[in-house]
Order: structure tokens, then sequence, then C-alpha cells
């Protein structure tokens, strides 16, 4: 009896490749690049599963694959893969939420300090040589303690950032679709309020929604008119959330302080001039980006994978109207 196929779209850690082959035939994208449509199309023609990391499973792939039967995100987002066709063909959709929680919140609050205390504008500065001596107006950032951090959705991210907030003694305001208990909220010491006084309050808007249709766009320039002067945003959720075009008129003119973004609208190409601005900090899309998250996310969505190809309900489904059993 022969093995089920599998394709991996980039390379993974060896310990899930090796769980994988142990009980299906798997062919691997030996380079950490992502494929052309035409070539992930080929190595899926007779698959019956497809991990993929950052690569589009799109309705025409779905159509030249009739054996596939569950595609296995590395990633909490799935907005790449066209759940809808592969929904109508019967075919399972998993991703590996939870896992990425603690790395995204970190990254969250690196990027809040960074600019909030200048800290790549000053590594920059010494490094360009413009240090000669200490100056009592050298620098001057923002402060954390007592300030506002306003988070737009509040889902495991969201809340693991609020409970990094607390410990720098912040005003924790959210505004979420979905509310947790109001137990969680005082636990969190986090406030609801309506996404308007989450703009108007936040000396730090941060960013923890999905990309959907409600969400796309989510920030543009008439949101970005109601924050402070003072505030800054950070982006670590999906680019297509904030309008860059907007964000970058925003910080040109000065309406609001600056920005933190690991994601952009049109990545890997950002706007050249949120790349210009000193009070701006990026970094590529890097949230999920430690070895023991990067891991954990591959051994995830191996777990998702196998459990479907075994017939079994996969623990993260995304589609589960698919199962009928």
């Amino acid at each position: 009896m022969s093995l089920p196929k599998v394709f991996v779209t980039r390379p993974l850690p060896q310990a899930a490749l090796d769980r994988i082959a142990a009980r299906c035939e798997v062919s691997v994208n030996p380079d950490d690049v992502r494929l052309p449509p035409d070539r992930v199309a080929e190595a899926c023609r007779e698959v019956e599963g497809v991990v993929c990391s950052s690569t589009p499973i799109t309705a025409e792939l779905v159509e030249k694959a009739p054996r596939l039967r569950v595609v296995s995100a590395v990633a909490v987002g799935y907005d790449i893969i066209d759940v809808a066709a592969c929904t109508r063909r019967g075919i399972l959709v998993t991703n590996t939420p939870g896992v990425v929680t603690e790395a995204t919140a970190d990254l969250t609050f690196a990027l809040l300090l960074a600019v909030a205390r200048r800290v790549v504008e000053a590594d920059h500065f010494i490094h360009d040589g413009q240090w000669r001596a200490w100056q009592w107006g050298c620098m001057w950032g923002t402060d954390l303690g007592g300030k506002t951090l306003g988070i737009c959705g509040f889902g495991r991210i969201g809340q693991a950032v609020a409970r990094r907030a607390r410990g720098f003694d912040m005003r924790i305001l959210y505004y979420s679709v979905d509310r947790p208990t109001p137990e969680r909220e005082r636990e969190l010491g986090a406030q609801y309020v309506d996404r308007e006084t989450l703009l108007r309050e936040a000396d730090f808007l941060c960013l923890h929604v999905p990309l959907t249709p409600e969400s796309h766009h989510l920030i543009g320039p008439a949101e970005l008119a109601m924050m402070k002067p003072t505030a800054f945003i950070i982006n670590t959720s999906r680019g297509k959330v904030v309008e860059e075009a907007a964000l970058v008129e925003a910080l040109q003119s000065k309406r609001i302080a600056g920005a933190g973004l690991d994601v952009f609208e049109f990545e890997p190409q950002i706007h050249p001039v949120l790349l210009a601005l000193p009070n701006v900090v990026v970094t590529p899309h890097m949230g999920t980006a430690s070895s023991e998250t990067r891991l954990a996310m591959a051994m995830m969505a191996t777990d998702n994978l196998l459990a479907a190809i075994a017939g079994e309900r996969p623990a993260n489904l995304v589609n589960p109207e698919v199962w009928k059993k």
C-alpha cells in the first residue's frame, strides 16, 4: 500500500519533517522562498496534503490538485488560503493558534519600546559617529508608565500584550468584537471602550486583529485623524489592516508621533517614506521568529496534517463545516 503524498512549501525543522516522513511520502521545497504559482500547482498535483508557509493556496491551485484533502498552514493567519474554495471541495484547512502568542506579544512590546525610547535612532546615531559627548537634550523619548495602551483586537495576543503592559504600569483600554469575561478583564486590568474612544485616548495603539473584509484598512485617514499627535501605532497583525499611504501622510504631517511595524500593506515592498523616517521602526514580518516558537508551529502544523491524513479531526480546524464524521 502506497503512502499518502505530502508537499511542504518551505523548509521546516528536521523533527517535523521526520514526523511527516514516518507516515507519508514527503517532498519539500528546499529553498526558503515563495515558489511561483505554477510550480506550487505542479508540486501539489498528486498530493493529499500540503504544509504551507507564506504560500498562497488559490482556487486555481485547488482545482489542479484533485487528491488534496488537507492544507495545513504553519501560521495563525490564513488569509492567503482560499478557504471557501477548499471548503467547496471538502478540503480541511488548519492553522497554528496559541503557540505564536508569546513571541508575537514580545515583538509587539519590543517595537513599542523601540519607538518610545528611540532605540534604533539612537543606535544609528552612535554608529554614524555623531555622538561626541553626553548632552541634556540628546534623544529624548517617551515614558510608558502612566500612559494609555490601546489594544485593538483582544484575543490571545492582545491579552498577552496587556499582561506585559501591566508591568509598565500602563492604563489599558481595548476594543474587540469578542470580549473576554469580566473576570478576565479585571485580571488584566483592561477596560473595554468603543473604537472611537480607543483611537482618541491611546498613547500607543497596538493592532491584533485578523485580516478579514471587515478589518481591511481598519486604520485609514479618518482613524488616524482621531489619534493624539503624540500617539504611536504598532502593527504586528497584518499589513492590509492599515492603509499605508494614509499612515505615511499622518507621519509626515506629524499627525501622529511614530510607528513600529512588522507587517506592511504590500510586503515585501515597503513605502520608501517609512524607511526614511527616523520615528518609524520596521521589522521583516518576524513576530513568530524565535527558535522555540517556529519549532512549535511546525510541530503543530505536522500534527494537524497527520490527523487529517489519518481520517481524524485536526485539533485546529479552520473550516469545521467540512468535517462530517
